[in-house]
């Protein structure tokens, strides 16, 4: 998926939330987050999962500052890494200005290899949210706010992102009617095509 958003609670299947003020905060939210992540399923077999990682900048605190200007930066992009030992996501990750803002403000998307799971983090006024999404691409509500994103137009779209979004859902309905074909047979689906049309004098 080029990237996850529009789902609601309905969708959410894990999370938890610290305020700034919680004790010993990144121990906490390391230890919350790899937790969310073995019970969702983001890790395969060896540890890999994907990143959300922006283009054309250096740092979530800028990709943050594209988002709310002006100007439109490219799509971003999902990059294949390893969770190695000694890791520190929210502490070393979030100072990094790759996974977050700063130690302890963590920002991020991740999603495992197969799609199967999307798990996010952002910091609010308060305190920290993570959480879970089950199957976003199974989701009515991200395909819908997808969808939706394709058809607008106007000074402010993002077009790089709109063919992005674009390219994938024709990707999808492929995949889809591929996958039909396999299951009913070659000459089905063109019975099924010629059967849902309507006919006169019905």
């Amino acid at each position: 998926m080029p990237f996850v958003r529009g789902y609601r609670a309905e969708d959410v299947t894990g999370g938890f939330s610290h305020r700034y003020d919680t004790p010993r905060l990144v121990e906490r939210l390391n230890a919350d987050w790899y937790d969310l992540a073995v019970s969702s399923g983001l890790f395969d077999d060896r540890c890999e999962f994907l990143v959300q990682l922006p283009q054309g900048t250096r740092s979530h605190r800028a990709a943050l500052q594209s988002m709310h200007g002006y100007h439109h930066p490219p799509p971003a992009l999902w990059t294949r890494i390893r969770l190695l030992g000694h890791w520190d996501i929210m502490g070393r990750g979030a100072a990094s200005a790759f996974l977050g803002v700063h130690s302890g403000h963590p920002g991020f998307a991740m999603m495992a290899l197969d799609g199967s799971v999307y798990v996010c983090a952002s910091t609010g006024e308060s305190g920290i949210d993570v959480l879970a999404v089950r199957h976003p691409d199974r989701s009515e509500n991200v395909l819908r706010y997808l969808e939706w994103i394709a058809r607008r137009d106007g000074p402010y779209a993002n077009r790089e992102e709109k063919q992005c979004i674009t390219d994938w859902l024709a990707d999808r309905q492929r995949g889809r009617l591929l996958a039909g074909e396999r299951l009913l047979g070659p000459g089905l689906p063109e019975l099924v095509r010629t059967l849902a049309q309507p006919h006169a004098g019905r």
